[in-house]
């Protein structure tokens, strides 16, 4: 573990587990978490012989309460720090939800032989918000709403969220973890409140189109069909067209946290893709 400073000195908290000499994959997490967030895979990767690698996006986990910089070309700025500290080279960025927009906008610009891959995991991209251009988004009303949740009580809402629409715990038949939605409930109060309030307009209504028509390098999207945070058909598919190298992998009825609902379904496909 250690931390990098960022450009305008906020401190970047990461992991890094694992030979120093093996292929390392970085770890991006979504709103409004932090590393810990990628346990199960990094565990998973590390048992396979990979470093693994997993940063705290400012204002979140561990990583510095920075009054600026909660927008996605900071994100990726931060990102391009840990990675240059830590000289990665021919890394696969695996990116969840927000995690995954900023994969999309750090590859698009990151230096000659950083990245071999990209895995976009229940994403953002290419962008959430209902507009003209977008008519299949979300209304902003529901953005708004989220803000608005959080400015009242905070605390509660990190617990209505992973106990409903995250998980899928709300859907009949659901096996509900207390454990999960208490340790989302835990990393999403380690970060700052401005910084998740701010980071809500950074998921929602940054447009990713530009960013993934430039990345050259295989991607792999996968996204669940019951994904009640980023709805599938105004994400998943369109990312993949967009991509020059892209490949979409569907699971049927999983939802947003499939990562940590799912993982012995997600994770082999990951390795898979990975070892190609």
């Amino acid at each position: 573990m250690g931390t990098v400073t960022a450009q305008d000195g906020t401190s970047i908290f990461y992991k890094d587990w694992g030979p120093r000499d093996a292929q390392p994959i970085v770890f991006h997490h979504g709103w409004p978490l932090s590393g810990d967030d990628w346990d199960n895979q990094m565990l998973f990767f590390l048992e396979h012989g990979y470093r693994v690698i997993a940063h705290d996006r400012r204002g979140h986990g561990r990583s510095g309460q920075s009054a600026t910089g909660h927008e996605m070309d900071t994100y990726a700025a931060d990102v391009a720090a840990v990675t240059d500290a830590l000289d990665l080279r021919d890394a696969v960025h695996i990116g969840h939800s927000t995690g995954g927009g900023e994969v999309a906008r750090y590859v698009a610009r990151a230096k000659p032989g950083r990245v071999a891959k990209a895995v976009l995991v229940g994403a953002v991209p290419p962008i959430m918000v209902k507009s003209d251009s977008n008519p299949g988004g979300l209304p902003i009303e529901v953005f708004d709403g989220f803000r608005a949740s959080l400015v009242a009580n905070r605390a509660q809402f990190y617990v209505d969220v992973p106990a409903g629409p995250f998980y899928g715990y709300n859907r009949p038949g659901a096996e509900v973890s207390q454990g999960v939605i208490d340790n989302w409930w835990r990393q999403g109060m380690s970060g700052a409140a401005n910084a998740h309030y701010h980071c809500i307009k950074a998921f929602s209504e940054t447009d990713f189109t530009e960013d993934l028509k430039q990345i050259d390098v295989p991607v792999l999207v996968v996204h669940g069909t019951d994904d009640q945070i980023v709805p599938y058909d105004d994400s998943a598919p369109l990312s993949a067209k967009l991509l020059r190298n892209g490949r979409l992998k569907s699971y049927e009825g999983l939802p947003h946290g499939m990562l940590t609902t799912h993982p012995d379904t997600v994770n082999p496909d990951l390795l898979a893709f990975v070892k190609e």
